[in-house]
């Protein structure tokens, strides 16, 4: 006789409520299996999206200059030496605005000094940079302007505050003209940022931002501690590249003394580092899926045991090995992709509970590894279900009747 689609799925069915405690066993460790891919690989899918945005946010074909040479180990050969590496100056930042492939540069000098004002103070990080910082960096004014245009050499005690610099300083009075405070100098504050979060390693919204060369008088230095450089287009990021490093070379009496990365290699190296964890605990967590093929295997093989009566009668009935094989097999990918659907609807709650508990990171599971989980999920049911499918297709029908 042959099986009807529809009878295989009412049979399988009526064997998975005829044992509830069983199938809920197993219900429950194919759910965790597959939650346990999506959850996981969603979390470090969230995190290669989180960099790329921060890397994003920092503004398109950037080149960043940093004073020393860094070898692939990581090591300044000027280190090993015991020579201190040549600073980077504002004359060299300027010396790299001669490319017409250059859109922008802004020299950076980064230190930390006490702000007061009219008694109220604290201690801030204080970024000296030029006025193309604000476009480079894609920052928005909430209000006021940013650093004036024109010669970054020239001092000028005017200052941009960001919005928690304002709110603890001058609380509901207008920021806007009033003298502040910085170490042992006054500035004039024109400007406040808008919110913009994290960004290269502090918080905007705490940070004092003025003209370079004062930053450089304040910390009495003539160094920088970076150059930022923002190529016309993401073609031109190479020619920046070799010409920054050329420029440098000629400035430094023919010493490469400089270290020149670029967005793109920062990122691609995240993107490695991320998609190789992402595919690493999507398979850990697969691993799980694997456990749960085992325990249905075991437990199908208990209830073949226990249903030896009905396997009986079903040959005594005219069913042929095949056909038993075909029904036990239904029943074990039915329990399968139940317990796949469920987990995959865990799975995905749980993507929810991380997204709401930190929304800065996009945690959702990549559709491979939605796929690789249902695809494990099925297969582990289905291989681990033939050896008890097969060895209730051996059963002889009259030992199996009298339940020997």
């Amino acid at each position: 006789m042959a099986l009807a689609a529809g009878d295989i799925v009412r049979f399988g069915w009526g064997a998975l409520r005829g044992y509830p405690v069983r199938t809920i066993l197993m219900l429950i460790a194919m759910a965790i299996g597959v939650a346990a891919v999506v959850v996981l690989t969603s979390l470090g899918e969230g995190a290669r999206r989180y960099i790329s945005g921060e890397f994003a946010a920092l503004g398109a074909n950037l080149v960043i200059v940093i004073p020393g040479r860094t070898e692939t180990a990581g090591i300044s050969p000027t280190t090993l030496m015991g020579e201190t590496p040549r600073p980077l100056t504002l004359p060299d930042a300027q010396a790299l605005k001669r490319s017409y492939q250059v859109r922008r540069i802004a020299p950076l000098n980064v230190g930390s000094a006490k702000v007061g004002w009219r008694g109220r103070s604290r201690e801030v990080v204080i970024l000296g940079s030029s006025s193309e910082l604000l476009d480079l960096r894609h920052w928005r004014m909430a209000e006021g302007r940013f650093l004036p245009s024109g010669d970054p050499e020239r001092t000028a005690p005017v200052a941009v505050i960001g919005k928690k610099i304002r709110d603890e300083l001058f609380g509901t009075q207008r920021p806007i003209g009033e003298w502040l405070r910085i170490g042992d100098r006054r500035f004039r504050v024109i400007g406040v940022l808008a919110t913009a979060g994290r960004s290269m390693g502090f918080d905007v919204d705490e940070v004092v931002v003025v003209p370079v060369a004062s930053a450089q008088q304040l910390f009495n230095t003539e160094s920088l501690l970076r150059i930022v450089v923002e190529a016309s287009s993401r073609a031109a990021i190479k020619p920046v590249k070799k010409f920054i490093i050329d420029t440098l070379q000629e400035r430094h009496q023919g010493k490469k003394d400089v270290t020149v990365i670029t967005q793109d290699a920062v990122l691609a190296t995240f993107d490695r580092i991320l998609g190789t964890l992402t595919y690493a605990v999507g398979g850990i967590a697969a691993i799980s899926l694997a456990v749960a093929g085992i325990l249905i295997m075991n437990v199908m093989l208990v209830a073949v045991s226990q249903r030896t009566t009905e396997i009986g009668l079903l040959k005594a009935l005219g069913a042929t090995p095949h056909q038993i094989v075909v029904l036990m097999l239904a029943e074990a990918l039915l329990l399968t992709m139940l317990g796949a659907g469920i987990g995959l609807l865990l799975g995905e709650l749980g993507s929810l509970l991380i997204r709401y508990l930190f929304p800065v990171l996009p945690a959702y599971a990549p559709c491979w590894a939605v796929l690789m989980a249902l695809l494990v999920a099925l297969l582990a049911g289905l291989l681990f279900s033939l050896l008890p499918a097969r060895k209730a297709a051996k059963l002889d029908p009259v030992l199996a009747l009298s339940r020997r």
